[in-house]
């Protein structure tokens, strides 16, 4: 009998602790970007692109430190009532943020920008 209380009281922790990781936040290091397309840059120049580059790190790290206040309220309330938050907006931003950037290093890359290009000062 004393053999089944503590495999019963075993089992309710086990269950117990893993409750307190349901419904996490996703850490912002495994938040991948989405895709977009990067048409919207295709006319844009250069020093447009650094702008825009620019504007959308500072957003990333904005959103980036939204999403780790999340997941740190999130363990605490995992800790009080066996469940977190989950992801919010945040997450989805960060993504979207990420997509864009991509699509704008893409648009510099075509565009070459910041690239020292021999031909253009008739080095080449």
């Amino acid at each position: 009998m004393t053999i089944r209380k503590a495999t019963l009281g075993i089992c309710l922790g086990l269950i117990s602790l893993s409750m307190g990781c349901l419904n996490m936040p996703t850490p912002p290091s495994q938040i991948t970007g989405s895709y977009i397309s990067g048409f919207r840059y295709d006319d844009s120049s250069c020093d447009r692109l650094a702008v825009e580059i620019n504007s959308l790190a500072r957003r990333e790290n904005q959103l980036v430190r939204a999403q780790e206040q999340r997941i740190k309220t999130s363990q605490m309330q995992a800790f009080w009532w066996g469940f977190g938050q989950g992801d919010g907006i945040e997450a989805s931003e960060i993504a979207n943020v990420r997509g864009e950037k991509e699509a704008v290093r893409k648009a510099m890359e075509a565009n070459r920008c910041g690239f020292d290009d021999p031909l253009a000062h008739g080095d080449g």
